[in-house]
This record gives structure tokens, sequence and C-alpha cells, in this order.
């Protein structure tokens, strides 16, 4: 057994190809434990047909490409390449893309974190 594993997702324009909506999952292709992460492609005028909130768990928004609008909690934000944004679990959420839109969302239990950066690394 190793201690990593490399998986390919393709490139962003292909996303929409390869996965339904659009959209990699992360937690199953890579074995993940500790959260989930999505890697996501959104076509110009596309809204999310859907609101919907979690249970326990924040996601976090990376935008790498384009402009969209989030409604959080009737709340409307617009979000662009380089935006980050980070929703708590209770908050009602939806997504529309402006132009073509590419972000990773990653979502894990809220307050699990219990050591990042150097924190939680040892010089070898």
């Amino acid at each position: 057994m190793t201690n990593f594993k490399k998986e390919e997702i393709g490139t962003m324009a292909e996303l929409g190809k390869n996965y339904e909506n659009g959209k990699a999952f992360l937690h199953d292709l890579l074995g993940l434990t500790s959260c989930e992460i999505s890697v996501s492609s959104m076509p110009a005028g596309i809204k999310l047909p859907f609101n919907h909130k979690h249970i326990q768990n924040e996601e976090i928004y990376i935008f790498l490409k384009g402009e969209g609008i989030m409604t959080l909690d009737n709340e409307v934000i617009e979000v662009k390449e380089g935006s980050c944004v980070k929703v708590l679990p209770k908050a009602v959420r939806t997504m529309e893309s402006k132009t073509d839109l590419q972000y990773i969302c990653v979502q894990a239990k809220t307050g699990s974190l219990e050591q990042f950066g150097f924190g939680d690394a040892e010089l070898c």
C-alpha cells in the first residue's frame, strides 16, 4: 500500500462530457476520509434547479473562472474568478452562472479541523 493515490478527472472542458452535470466528485475516486471535494464546470446561463442546505457540513467554494450568482438565505451575492465563499450548513443555497463558471467545492464537517498548515506537519 502507498501513502498516496493519483487519479485523473480530465480537463475542465471535459468535465461536462465525462461527469453528470459537469461535476466530478473526488470522495469515491480518491477514497477521501476527511472531506468531499467536487470540481465543477457550469456553462453560462445555468441555474441550479433546487435550493439545498446541509445537516453538518460546511462548504467552501473557490471560483477559478467566470462569473455567477450565489443565493444564500435569500441574499444574492456576485462571485467571480478569485472569489472564495464559506457557507455554513443551515444556509439555504443555490447558484447561477452568468458566464462559463468553474469552481472547486470542499465540504467538511463544521468544527472538525483540529490542526492545519505547519500545526499538522513535521520536518523529515
